[in-house]
């Protein structure tokens, strides 16, 4: 598959990975940062990398080939399709800023927390899956440079695994069966409120091009 790498401020992520968690080969599906107004400036704290499995291409085909760069970025329904598709997904956050694993673990499980009751479907079961999660990121440090990485299973397994430079992990730290968390963690990245809306448009942008090279082949 013929897709480029991307550099996001000094995080590059490369075109093609085999991330902990799978056998598979993935490719990137796009790319941006994630920032917080602070005094008036737009600071970006971390780069977020989306990759999808091959297979991904042919599950969005039927729908979405055809599709322009800016109808995808601003389809709701594309993005889910992402989040809850029969394929693998891969997202890996490298750190601009520092960040401490308990800081970074309370705000994801703030914002699926918020996604889950916006849609009706919080649970202990979910609950218990937060607590496992936070547990995992408490004593964890991220200097710039370094990568959270969640590897994504349709059968909702959630691969966490840690390095602290760009390299992937060769192993995952921790497993988590929830199959509502696995793809609530992707959807507050890419979803209705997604933390990044760089990433969003780079998805809409790369998905597109994919999508209309794999028709023609």
């Amino acid at each position: 598959m013929s897709v480029t790498k991307l550099q996001i401020e000094s995080c590059e992520f490369p075109s093609l990975v085999k991330p902990p968690g799978s056998t598979k080969t993935f490719f990137l599906g796009g790319a941006g940062a994630r920032g917080l107004e602070i005094e008036g400036k737009f600071i970006k704290v971390t780069a977020i990398g989306v990759y999808l499995e091959e297979n991904a291409v042919t599950s969005l085909a039927d729908k979405w080939k055809g599709k322009s760069a800016k109808e995808l970025a601003d389809s709701l329904e594309f993005f889910m399709d992402i989040v809850t598709g029969p394929f693998e997904k891969f997202t890996q956050v490298r750190m601009i800023l520092p960040l401490t694993g308990q800081k970074y673990s309370e705000k994801v499980v703030e914002n699926c927390v918020a996604y889950w009751k916006a849609i009706g479907t919080f649970s202990d079961a979910e609950s218990e899956a937060t607590s496992k999660f936070q547990d995992i990121f408490k004593n964890e440090t991220f200097p710039p440079g370094a990568s959270i990485c969640f590897t994504q299973s349709p059968r909702g397994s959630l691969w966490i695994s840690f390095s602290k430079d760009g390299s992937l992990p060769e192993k995952e730290n921790a497993v988590i069966e929830n199959k509502q968390l696995s793809e609530a963690v992707l959807e507050t990245i890419i979803g209705k409120h997604g933390v990044s809306p760089e990433a969003k448009q780079s998805l809409g942008a790369r998905i597109s091009e994919v999508l209309k090279a794999s028709s023609t082949e």
